[in-house]
Parts: structure tokens; sequence; C-alpha cells
């Protein structure tokens, strides 16, 4: 069986489990995560060295495996029947190795999604800063593709979005949309946010923010009539407003407050949770920029912030904490799971 054709079976046995994450990697049987669990495939045969670096050289464009091989390590986005992945390829002890996220081609919806309608809100906004934050695989990007696609089918914008590698990709409907993608059509996110401003452009959506020079230039964009979404990441909101003014020079961090402080139109911070009938659900927190969470952004007191979400649900803040022990008495996860992923343990035992 050709290398072409053997990834082809794991990707389709990948789509088929439900799962969301492929690794393939020398001397052992490829590994499969489906609702966050990685299991082995172990009816498949281990791979050797030479297997994993062709695979991957197989789905590199010719052009950029010399990137490849110069950094030990590459992203890109592979097409593949009606989904797409991204790709990570990656050195291990000398040996090839990819890791490939499954990116679904539908997008689907707040509600499918079982985010909070009040996101809605946000699509909705002429301008402002809205950042989507978690660890690592808590479907941050997926949150961001359904906030998008809600712009584009109720407005008439031009949408941006600048990625590493592109992951959803969009079919204009009432907006314009084009799709950025780092080493393929810009440099790096800094360069294609600058030239974001001479695009006319009414919506940013920025993939990730890696270092101060693009964080400032978002929030610049964000001051200047845009629309900007981004991920980070953060654990909460808190956390999130520190880590922005934390990368910017000391100098500068006053200034970045007041900006940050009238710029900003929300944090989503959320996880994927193992549920009870099976698969993941989201628990989330939301932080609503209102004047209370202004001022003390503007007053470097952000280690208040978490207080003012949890008494301010009447405004459409969600505590992370609240909505875990809500999980929990509805039966959707167990109280194990909930305790792991609380923000602070005390406070969601109090609400259970």
């Amino acid at each position: 069986m050709t290398i072409d054709n053997r990834l082809g079976e794991l990707l389709d046995l990948v789509i088929a489990q439900g799962g969301s994450d492929l690794h393939i990697f020398a001397g052992g049987a490829p590994v499969i995560r489906v609702a966050g669990a990685l299991i082995p495939i172990a009816e498949r045969a281990p791979f050797t060295n030479e297997e994993t670096d062709a695979m991957l050289k197989s789905i590199v464009p010719p052009e950029r495996w010399s990137v490849f091989e110069a950094s030990q390590g590459i992203d890109l986005s592979y097409p593949y029947k009606e989904s797409r992945f991204r790709v990570n390829g990656y050195r291990t002890q000398g040996a090839t190795a990819l890791a490939l996220r499954l990116i679904p081609h539908a997008i689907r919806t707040f509600s499918e999604l079982n985010l909070p309608p009040i996101l809605d809100v946000f699509t909705q906004r002429e301008q402002g800063f809205f950042l989507v934050v978690g660890p690592v695989g808590q479907g941050k990007s997926t949150t961001l593709a359904a906030m998008i696609d809600r712009i584009n089918q109720s407005r008439a914008e031009h949408v941006l979005t600048i990625e590493d590698p592109v992951e959803y990709v969009f079919t204009p409907n009432k907006s314009l949309i084009h799709q950025r993608e780092i080493h393929v059509d810009a440099p790096d996110f800094h360069s294609a946010l600058q030239n974001a401003f001479r695009e006319d452009v009414d919506v940013l959506m920025v993939g990730e923010m890696r270092d101060y020079e693009t964080i400032s230039a978002a929030v610049t964009a964000a001051e200047t009539g845009h629309l900007v979404l981004s991920t980070l990441h953060t654990n909460n909101a808190a956390q999130t407003i520190d880590r922005i003014i934390d990368m910017f020079p000391a100098e500068q961090q006053d200034q970045v407050r007041v900006q940050l402080a009238g710029s900003l139109a929300g944090i989503f911070s959320q996880r994927l949770i193992p549920r009870v009938s099976g698969g993941l659900i989201p628990a989330y927190e939301l932080l609503i920029n209102n004047n209370a969470v202004a001022n003390l952004i503007r007053e470097a007191q952000t280690h208040e912030i978490s207080a003012v979400i949890q008494t301010s649900s009447q405004e459409g803040m969600i505590d992370m904490d609240r909505m875990l022990a809500d999980l929990v008495r509805r039966g959707e996860v167990t109280v194990e799971h909930a305790y792991e992923h609380a923000m602070d343990p005390k406070t969601f035992e109090h609400y259970l």
C-alpha cells in the first residue's frame, strides 16, 4: 500500500470514529484522540522513520520542504475529501512525526456547539476587541469560526482572516471574506495586520496573537473602527488581560491599559469536558467589558475581575465555576471532571 493510501485510511478512520486528532510517528502504531482520550490503533503496523518522512513530504508543498528541514517543524493545512486537517510536522529524536487535527467542513452554529446565544451580540458590534481563550485543544478555533460565519450570514462586511494555517474555509454569503495564510500569503501576523489597514477591512480575525507587535496592531485596529476577533492560550479573563499587558515593555504598559480598557469588548474562556452521554460539552466564562471592568483594567486591579464576573450575571456575564456546577446538576458531566476544570475549587463546591 502506498504512503498516500495509508494516510488516507487513517484520516478516514479519524472521521469515522468522530476523532479530533491523529498522531503518526516512527516506531509505534498510529494514535487517534476521541472525546479527549488517546487510542492506539493497534491493528496498524508501526511506521518507519523513512515512511513518516515520506508521508510528511507528500503533503508539504515542495517550496516549503526546505523550511521544515531548516527549522525541524512546520504548520500547514491539508484538504482531504470534505474536510481539512491542520498539520504539524516535527522531529522527535531525529525521526519525523505528524500531528493532524480534523477541521470539519461544516461550520456549526452556536446552538449546535452548545455555546451561549449572547455570543451573537459580539458578532454584531461595529468595533472592539473580542478574545476567545483557553488551553490548546479546547475548541477556540471552532468558536471563532462560528462567530465569523454568523457575521457572514447577517452582515455585509469585508472580513479578513489571518491564520497559521487556514483552518475553516468560509463561503462568502452577505460578507466579502478573504483568508490569508502565514508563510503562504504573508510572512507573519504583524505584517498582515499592518497591511489590513489599507485593505478596507471591517472585521479582522487573527488566528493567534504570539507577540506584542501583533497584539499592539490588533488593539490599534479595534480602536480605529474594526471588529477584531482573536485567541490566546490563557486560562481566564483576568489572566488574559495580564498576559496582554505583560507582553509590552514596562514604559508602555500604562498606555496599553488605557487602550485595552477602551477597546476590549469581551473575553470568552472555554473548556471541553467529557460528557456523561458521550462526546464533549463546553464549559465557559464570559467577561463583558463594562464600566467597572474598564476601571479595573486602567487601575491595574485585574485580580478583582473574577469577582465582577461572579456578581454580574444580570448583565450577561458567565462564571465558569457556576456553569460547571450547573452542568453537574443537569447530569451532563461528572463532579470529578467538573472539579478538574474549576477556576476556584471552593467557589465551585459552594455552587454545588
